[in-house]
């Protein structure tokens, strides 16, 4: 199997999706500092961006927890 096989088979993985929703949330400190200095400086247009971004981290973290239950219910030892 080769490298690439490899990282692509991780990334289906269950420590991959932990390590995707890990990096994700991290993301969502970026988004929440830029939200709030939006909101000091009574920036309308990069508030409505981190508004978008924070829909985009809840959406990606909801696709990545269904992906970790299908992995789970794919376990023959947890059934």
């Amino acid at each position: 199997m080769s490298a690439i096989d490899k990282a692509k088979g991780f990334k289906k993985s269950k420590a991959g999706t932990y390590l995707s929703i890990g990096t994700t949330a991290f993301g969502a400190i970026g988004v929440a500092k830029q939200a709030r200095a939006a909101r000091q400086d009574n920036d309308t247009l990069r508030l409505v961006d981190a508004v978008v971004s924070a829909a985009a981290i809840v959406t990606g973290l909801a696709l990545l927890v269904r992906e970790l239950k299908r992995l789970g219910d794919d376990d023959v030892l947890l059934g």
